[in-house]
């Protein structure tokens, strides 16, 4: 798979991430045991998209990679921030090695559109 085919991978899984976050915000808040958190869900849910069209449908892939980026680190700050006061600190600790992985592939594939 090249570049441009992850990215257009990436995008996709972050447009899906994103319907999530926007149209079950709650199921997503008892998943990360964090209680009702919606407006910064959906905010969430809606970068997520942003990011994931602007991939997608957009001229260059790498801008729209590096918004990815820029919301993985604040994803990981968030749910460091969960990782407190939650009561499934497991599972948040599995969302951020999770979260961290694909932030991993999305700033090599930033970094490759890039060039």
């Amino acid at each position: 798979m090249n570049a441009q085919q992850t990215a257009t991978a990436l995008g996709i899984a972050g447009i899906g991430i994103g319907l999530t976050e926007l149209a079950a915000p709650t199921f997503v808040e008892k998943q990360l045991g964090v209680g009702h958190r919606h407006v910064i869900m959906r905010a969430m849910g809606l970068r997520e998209i942003a990011s994931g069209l602007a991939i997608v449908a957009g001229r260059d892939p790498a801008t729209g990679m590096w918004s990815r980026v820029a919301g993985d680190a604040l994803d990981l700050a968030l749910l460091g921030a969960a990782a407190l006061r939650s009561n499934r600190k497991a599972f948040v600790l599995g969302a951020i090695a999770a979260v961290a992985a694909i932030a991993w592939l999305d700033y090599r594939n930033a970094t490759e559109l890039s060039r």
